[in-house]
């Protein structure tokens, strides 16, 4: 069963499709670290380098799925909440235009759990309804990566999943919760001394707070607006793509050679992805945008396990 990928970012969905045993034959991104990425890991056979509005229908080949974690920052409630007066959030009739041309068997879209609420629930009824004019049945359920994913991240999103079979739609059922065996200190290498880069030291602005609060070697901490948050996190806290924007965004935690951001390598162990997958010739700001904007890969696999099922 073949799928065409849009807004691939560093590929996460696709990955998940594939552990599935879906086959990835065509995939869009436009941003050059994030295909970079992609190439690196899921080879680059498939990948168009495009802005999807330059994308013309009759490039892309036959399909059965479309699948698709298109622009989620007009909708999140850490962002302004544009929705879809922000140009990135029109981004999502790009979808429907290809969905128009090629009407795909199954349609899945992942998004912030906010997408729900947005707007007082108009954005979602336009979604919804645009996927159902094109004779599409839809579910939709939020699901947090710790509940759904067996990582330590607190990670709550919305996945819309749309068949054109109605029957097929009817026995569709999203999976259900599993226990969380994995630990944070199970993903963090607190005995590896990492690169410099990652530590603060004393000239660091946040060094002294840093000093007072980050005590506990089991968790991890977040500095937010106000300085360095005093909870301690034995969940990850949803990792973002301002990461990438404002360093003192990633979370911090004690290791046996000091105090320290987690690593991008790190970050894609806390979206499931496996330790194989790595990072290349990018700057360290772009890969962990690149973590933030991506999705929690064992959640993907699960429901695309339950699509193949139907199919």
């Amino acid at each position: 069963m073949k799928v065409c990928s849009l807004f691939s970012g560093i590929g996460g969905i696709d990955l998940g499709f594939q552990q599935a045993g879906f086959e990835i034959v065509w995939a869009n991104e436009f941003d050059k670290d994030a295909a970079i990425t992609y190439r690196n890991n899921l080879g680059d056979t498939c990948l168009v380098e495009k802005d999807i509005r330059q994308v013309d229908v009759n490039e892309i080949p036959d399909f059965d799925i479309l699948v698709a974690g298109f622009p989620c920052q007009p909708f999140s409630i850490v962002g302004m909440q544009k929705g879809f007066k922000d140009p990135r959030g029109n981004l999502f009739f790009e979808i429907t235009r290809i969905v128009d041309a090629k009407r795909p068997k199954v349609i899945f879209l992942e998004n912030v759990a906010n997408l729900m609420e947005h707007d007082d629930g108009k954005t979602f009824l336009v979604i919804y309804n645009s996927l159902a004019q094109f004779g599409y049945s839809v579910r939709y359920k939020v699901l947090d990566s710790k509940d759904y994913g067996n990582v330590p991240q607190h990670r709550s999103r919305i996945f819309i999943v749309a068949f054109l079979d109605y029957e097929q739609c009817q026995r569709f059922t999203y999976p259900e919760p599993i226990d969380l065996t994995v630990s944070l200190n199970d993903i963090l290498c607190r005995n590896v001394k990492h690169s410099d880069c990652y530590y603060y030291n004393e000239s660091s602005f946040y060094y002294q707070q840093l000093v007072e609060t980050v005590t506990d070697k089991r968790a991890l901490y977040k500095i937010n607006d106000h300085g360095v948050g005093k909870k301690k996190h034995f969940i990850c806290p949803t990792l973002t793509a301002n990461m990438g924007t404002f360093p003192d965004r990633v979370p911090v935690i004690l290791d046996d050679f000091g105090l320290r951001k987690i690593t991008p390598q790190e970050c894609l162990a806390l979206q499931g992805f496996p330790n194989d997958f790595k990072f290349s010739r990018i700057p360290m700001n772009s890969a962990y945008k690149q973590c933030g904007n991506s999705v929690t890969v064992p959640v993907v696999r699960r429901i695309a396990e339950r699509i193949k099922e139907i199919m």
